[in-house]
């Protein structure tokens, strides 16, 4: 199989980087335009728009879209006010930092050059103010999670991508959209939210042990705010039920909910 490989870990270092430093993951915006999903958009709306007036730095962990592929002269339409969004932002000095998630890893020069500061294929270390940050999406590091991180090598093979862009996009998008079902794979049980939680809080603890202050996850659709040692853990919710984002200000991170810190 013919693999892209891609750095274990991209790292970053800055000490000029814009504060605050704003993290939102699983958005999981649909391609198509109805009344429910303008108002699942509202919110996210309103959050990015607060960042306009704030100033900082946005990082994007992953799944943004609930599917997305980019074609070499083709874009899903659906997706307008969000590219408007964060053309606007870009363009008033916001940096963008845009880290893939498993639903939205097809993205080629649009999104890479048009609309973010900066686009990762995997992980990504960050050092800002005397705070060293492992910021992940977060799939493929469940220890029991075999099945998907062999799904993963073959949907990010250079074949599969080839092989899929041969498909004609209306076809393309109807066959994402049946597979996808948004919000269906996230209603998990308390067993299987504390077995992962579990698991994450050692990954955190590995990560604090290496040096890292924060250890920060999004594609688990939990909203976890939890010190480990002498660091800690976050995961970051979704914009599904939980309108959550993490918030550096420059000394600590902290996860807040949007509508109870609404400016």
């Amino acid at each position: 199989m013919n693999l892209i490989t891609y750095p274990k870990s991209y790292s970053l270092v800055s000490n000029g980087m814009q504060l605050p430093v704003y993290f939102i993951s699983d958005v999981h915006l649909m391609d198509q335009w109805s009344d429910g999903e303008t108002d699942h958009q509202k919110h996210l709306n309103r959050f990015l728009d607060h960042i306009h007036h704030t100033g900082g730095t946005l990082f994007i962990n992953g799944d943004l879209f609930d599917y997305y592929f980019e074609y070499k002269d083709v874009i899903p339409k659906g997706y307008f006010p969000i590219y408007n969004q964060l053309y606007t932002l870009k363009n008033s000095g916001i940096e963008i930092h845009y880290i893939l998630g498993n639903h939205d890893f097809w993205v080629m020069d649009f999104i890479k050059k048009h609309l973010t500061t900066q686009t990762y294929e995997n992980d990504v270390t960050l050092e800002l103010n005397g705070k060293k940050f492992y910021i992940s999406h977060g799939d493929g590091h469940l220890s029991w999670d075999h099945g998907y991180r062999l799904l993963k090598r073959i949907i990010h093979s250079r074949l599969f991508i080839w092989a899929y862009r041969w498909i004609h996009p209306n076809i393309g998008f109807k066959i994402a959209s049946w597979i996808s079902k948004r919000g269906k794979h996230y209603d998990h049980s308390d067993e299987y939210n504390q077995r992962v939680l579990d698991e994450m809080t050692e990954l955190a603890r590995e990560k604090v042990r290496q040096g890292f202050d924060y250890l920060v996850l999004g594609h688990y659709h939990q909203a976890i705010d939890q010190s480990v040692e002498n660091g800690k853990l976050i995961i970051l919710g979704d914009w599904l039920t939980f309108f959550t984002y993490g918030y550096f200000d420059g000394t600590d991170l902290t996860l807040k909910k949007w509508g109870e810190h609404e400016a």
